[in-house]
């Protein structure tokens, strides 16, 4: 089991919007997350939770892992969950996973909880 963790300063998100538009959002983000991504704060928190679970992956966002290989999603409750993409899921032998974000103060903050599945002895 590992445990990654982010916080991320909400108006740091919300200048490179202003300054790069859509085309910020679409280097960090999918289609669907750009459309439940009214807020900044939900905003701000995808990018915590997104360096927040590539941290739990012990890789970080780079070369094994992109932030789009990270899809955000919530479940009927509003719960954050995510999904990774389908090259990140072979690269990850994931069993269990759990995402939790929160914004107060100026702030956004990720942890991720992530249980690897056992490699076979042989």
């Amino acid at each position: 089991m590992k445990i990654g963790t982010d916080i991320i300063e909400i108006s740091r998100i919300e200048k490179l919007i202003k300054k790069y538009g859509i085309k910020f959002k679409q280097r960090y983000l999918s289609k669907q997350e750009i459309e439940i991504g009214k807020k900044i704060n939900t905003l701000a928190g995808f990018w915590a939770g997104k360096e927040a679970i590539s941290k739990a992956l012990g890789c970080g966002i780079g070369k094994e892992l992109s932030f789009l290989d990270i899809i955000i999603a919530k479940d009927h409750r509003g719960a954050p969950f995510f999904v990774l993409s389908e090259e990140a899921q072979k690269l990850f032998n994931i069993e269990e996973s759990s995402l939790s974000i929160s914004h107060d103060g100026g702030f956004a903050i990720a942890v991720a909880v992530i249980v690897f599945k056992k490699q076979q002895e042989g």
